[in-house]
């Protein structure tokens, strides 16, 4: 026990003993000065935009602010806007003379201007007949009916008066063919001698049935209206010969006709001259219906012209000064 206590103290003591270790040389010249240096930087990242929907014009507006919702009107007051709107007055380009020409139109007020001691003329559409009138104030308005002409041209007129100023009421006029509202007021001075109407609707229908009429005439053939007898074809074709050289020529002793090929087109269609007994040319009136040209004169020579420079010619000419032959039937 006594030689390990010993032991372990000498071992101490040497270690306490033992000299530190020398500092190793180094050269001061050899060393170089340390520069900071900065972090370094990512790549550069590029940016790659897909397509945006840009807003088309009128997108961008500012929204309207919240609509205030109005009331709904009372009855009373629906019902004065809507005859307020109805209402048509008169104006300047409507008179003809003294006489002032509303157009008609179903549901419309026509205003009517009175003044005491003087009459107001009514006139209503030639052949139209009178069922009944009814006014809102027969106490202080005057109203009666006459008529003028007749026949077809018989005309019913209704006659309005009133007997003070500052009066209004309103009037109804059925007849056999419609209905007419009129607004009546009275002035002190001012009033109207007459009124009428004139009425689309019906101009519209005969304008129409005109237009069909005239279709229907110029799709019947030239030859349906044509004698037989009084045909002539003692006509000669000469000249040039272009695509639009007539086919035939003859005249029923009023008229003279000129039927030019099938396909040729009416904008492709010459001027037709008329020789004079001097030899110069003039325009004569005439139609054209379908291939024909319908000449309303006989003529002894005349020309179809097309052209300037050069210009094509094709004349025709009586084939003899002798008697035309004409077609009868054997």
């Amino acid at each position: 026990m006594t030689r390990l206590f010993l032991t372990a103290s000498l071992a101490t003591l040497a270690a306490c003993a033992t000299p530190p270790a020398p500092e190793p040389m180094v050269d001061h010249v050899g060393f170089v000065e340390a520069r900071p240096t900065e972090d370094p930087k990512p790549e550069r990242v590029e940016i790659v935009e897909t397509a945006v929907p840009l807003p088309l014009p009128g997108q961008l507006k500012p929204l309207d602010p919240e609509p205030v919702k109005k009331p709904a009107p009372t009855p009373e007051v629906a019902i004065q806007n809507g005859r307020a709107g109805a209402v048509i007055e008169p104006s300047p380009e409507g008179f003809l003379n003294a006489v002032q020409v509303y157009p008609y139109t179903e549901g419309a007020l026509y205003r009517l201007y009175a003044s005491p001691g003087q009459v107001t003329d009514i006139a209503l559409q030639p052949g139209e007949t009178l069922v009944s009138v009814s006014a809102g104030d027969t106490v202080r308005w005057i109203v009666g009916d006459t008529a003028s002409g007749s026949g077809s041209a018989a005309r019913a007129h209704i006659l309005v008066k009133p007997v003070a100023a500052g009066l209004q009421t309103n009037l109804m006029i059925a007849t056999d063919r419609r209905t007419y509202h009129l607004e009546l007021e009275s002035t002190p001075a001012t009033y109207m001698a007459a009124l009428s109407w004139r009425y689309p609707q019906d101009e519209l229908a005969g304008l129409t049935a005109r237009n069909a009429n005239a279709a229907a005439q110029e799709a019947v053939p030239v030859e349906r209206g044509l004698s037989l007898e009084t045909l002539s074809f003692d006509y000669r074709i000469t000249g040039d010969r272009p695509d639009w050289t007539p086919v035939r020529v003859f005249d029923d002793g009023r008229q003279v006709f000129i039927q030019m090929p099938a396909g040729v087109a009416a904008s492709e269609m010459p001027p037709l001259f008329v020789l004079s007994s001097g030899g110069t040319a003039e325009l004569v009136n005439y139609r054209v219906r379908g291939p024909y040209y319908i000449v309303d004169r006989l003529f002894a020579a005349a020309e179809l012209r097309h052209g300037t420079k050069p210009q094509t010619v094709v004349r025709i000419s009586k084939a003899s000064a002798a008697p035309r032959p004409r077609w009868r039937r054997g």
